[in-house]
């Protein structure tokens, strides 16, 4: 009773981070449910990694799929019951398990039968349906992801290298800088970093510096544009405006307006009624 008790819970959140093995590639194993409620949309905005969503509440695998590291935000159907599992993913960290080159699912969403057949896809949400509690359906996932992988759990170095150095100094790092630093050419270095972390060196950091003045000003109420701006490396007041707007959709002062409780979520201000 127990255990049915913590699944049918109206509000609940979980997580849980990934065994040694994924810990390079998966940042968290996530549960989501909340009360019914109408049908609202959402804004996700582009954030550079990728998110495996599971509805357990829908035995279709269309309902189900990963969602592509992308550079223009996504529309999404909050729906009136939901109850989500999922994997958020290191920049870069699906690849293993894709079983294509990375660059080709950017800036789109594909179904769990897409991405790993109708029967392999059917026979996972079987399987997640018959654990009972959240824990079990995270060690499901985790052995799930381990047993799919259909290449070794490794970076080519180049990549391990140059999202380190992404990561001190997002937005700021020279593709051709890092290339030579690895000893690849140029283009030789942005083919590898598409094919596994799915878009350029460049529209990458600059997605990483965006999804940095995202994170910052999460729990403000008050932001010094300009100086925050400055800071994380835009040239100008600007620069920085054109950017948000072409990673939101939004410009700055608006976006702290439509924030929601989930990072890089912002609500759709619903039309009124003719």
């Amino acid at each position: 009773m127990r255990a049915e008790a913590e699944i049918r819970n109206p509000i609940v959140f979980r997580h849980r981070k990934p065994n040694l093995a994924l810990a390079e590639f998966v940042r968290l194993f996530w549960y989501w449910s909340e009360p019914p409620r109408r049908f609202v949309h959402e804004r996700v905005l582009p954030m550079g990694t990728v998110e495996l969503v599971i509805r357990l509440e829908s035995p279709r695998t269309s309902d189900s799929g990963i969602a592509g590291p992308r550079s223009s935000p996504l529309i999404i159907e909050r729906h009136a019951t939901h109850q989500l599992l999922g994997v958020h993913f290191a920049p870069g960290g699906a690849f293993p398990f894709l079983g294509f080159p990375f660059g080709e699912i950017y800036n789109s969403w594909i179904t769990l039968a897409d991405l790993w057949g109708e029967s392999r896809a059917r026979r996972l949400l079987e399987l997640l349906s018959g654990e009972p509690t959240i824990e079990l359906k995270f060690q499901l996932l985790e052995r799930w992801l381990l047993w799919i992988a259909d290449q070794p759990l490794k970076h080519h170095a180049a990549i391990s290298f140059a999202l380190k150095e992404f990561d001190d100094e997002p937005g700021l790092r020279s593709s051709a800088v890092v290339a030579e630093k690895v000893n690849l050419s140029q283009r030789r270095f942005i083919d590898i970093f598409r094919n596994e972390v799915g878009m350029t060196p460049k529209l990458f950091c600059r997605v990483q510096r965006f999804h940095d003045i995202i994170q910052r000003v999460q729990h403000q109420e008050k932001v010094d544009w300009v100086d925050l701006a400055l800071s994380c490396g835009y040239t100008d007041q600007s620069h920085f405006i054109h950017e948000f707007r072409e990673f939101s959709g939004l410009r700055p002062s608006e976006y702290l307006g439509l924030r929601t409780e989930h990072l890089g979520h912002v609500k759709v201000p619903q039309l009124p009624a003719k």
